[in-house]
Order: structure tokens, then C-alpha cells, then sequence
């Protein structure tokens, strides 16, 4: 990013202006839950995360990615970290899910923005705050990105914490991803508890066991 998308919004940005950037990872999973991620900071520090060299946390090496994380905490204001667990996945779909967490994420939110902006199409649901929506949102602002860092780091430590105690599926390199070797495994071993039982492939398992 080489540029302040942030402040492209604005046409007079007031002083000390708080901007929120929202993402989420893990939609695509069929292990785990879905992870939200919200930074907090004030406009002029948007220019310090383009100089860090925040982006898509989809482009950039999970070194990098760890590497990014400390800097980053320091140079927002405040930041959170929530999810949505596999049985609300499976209760609600993973939409409405990784919109749940979303909203636990930017409700804990401290200090409280002026806006938030969203990845996605797709707005928060029953939040007071000011949001605006960003399609590839983590490609273009620099606190969306900042955010998907967060989620990401986070999200792939808490998989591999589980590695040991679910042995057969290869968490370690998928992450919960639908990997050919994880479907595989998962055609040889079954589901665990935290596979969602809505996603195929574990749907058709999870039919079996009923």
C-alpha cells in the first residue's frame, strides 16, 4: 500500500480522527472457529502502517506476518481479538457467524472510533458505532490489513495449539483448511468436535453418525 486509502474518505479530516479497520479469517476452514481482529487508531498513524509495510495478511509470509505483529500493537491505539465457535458456525452459517464475531470484536473496541471500516460487503450488524463497508477492504486500507494480521497470527497459533490433541488431520499445515491431505484424513478417521459439521465435506460424515 502506498498510499492512505483512510484518508481518501475524508475531505477534511478533523484532528486526532479515530479509525477503526475490521477483518476476519477462517471463513473458508472446515476445522476451528472463525476469528475476528479490530485495530484502532487515529488517522495520522495510518502513514506509520504503510511505512511498516502492512498489506493483505494473505500476501505475506507467515514469518513476515509474526514479525508484523508487535509493531503494529505499538502503533495503534487499541485492538481486539474475538471469534465464533464451531457450533455457532454451524447454528447460525458461517456469514452470520463471522459477522457475530465481528460484533464482539468492535464492542470491546477501546477507545471507541469515529468509524469503522469493515472488510466486506457485508455491514455489522447491531453496533451503534459508524461503519463503512470496503470490498477487498484488507487490499486497500491499511487498518483493515493491519487487522487481518492480527486475526490471521492468532487464529493459525490457536490451530497449531491444537495439533497435538488432533493428530491425524495435519493442523500444523493446513490450518484448518480443506487441504486434499485433511479431506483425506478426514475420510479415514471421521470429524472431530471441531470440524463444522455443516461444511463439506464433514457433512456427508456427519449424516452417517445421525
Amino acid at each position: 500500500m502506498d498510499s492512505c486509502f483512510e484518508a481518501s474518505l475524508f475531505a477534511d479530516p478533523q484532528e486526532g480522527l479515530l479509525i477503526a479497520g475490521v477483518d476476519e479469517v477462517g471463513r473458508g476452514c472446515i476445522f476451528g472457529s472463525v476469528v475476528a481482529a479490530a485495530v484502532v487508531l487515529p488517522l495520522s498513524r495510518i502513514p506509520q502502517l504503510i511505512e511498516l509495510g502492512v498489506k493483505d495478511s494473505k500476501k505475506l509470509s507467515t514469518k513476515r506476518r509474526e514479525e508484523l505483529v508487535k509493531p503494529i500493537k505499538q502503533i495503534v491505539s487499541g485492538w481486539q481479538i474475538k471469534e465464533a465457535s464451531v457450533t455457532e458456525i454451524d447454528r447460525l452459517n458461517i456469514l452470520q457467524a463471522s459477522l457475530l464475531a465481528m460484533n464482539r470484536t468492535v464492542d470491546q473496541l477501546k477507545p471507541s472510533p469515529d468509524l469503522c471500516l469493515v472488510d466486506g460487503k457485508f455491514p455489522i450488524p447491531r453496533i451503534e458505532l459508524k461503519q463503512k463497508t470496503v470490498i477487498k477492504g484488507d487490499a486497500l486500507s491499511s487498518a483493515i490489513a493491519a487487522a487481518s494480521i492480527l486475526a490471521k497470527v492468532w487464529r493459525d497459533r490457536a490451530i497449531c495449539n491444537l495439533a497435538a490433541q488432533y493428530p491425524d488431520y495435519d493442523l500444523i499445515n493446513n490450518k484448518g483448511y480443506p487441504t486434499p491431505k485433511h479431506k483425506l484424513a478426514i475420510q479415514t478417521y471421521g470429524i472431530s468436535d471441531l470440524h463444522r459439521k455443516t461444511f463439506a465435506p464433514c457433512r456427508d460424515i456427519a449424516l452417517r453418525r445421525q
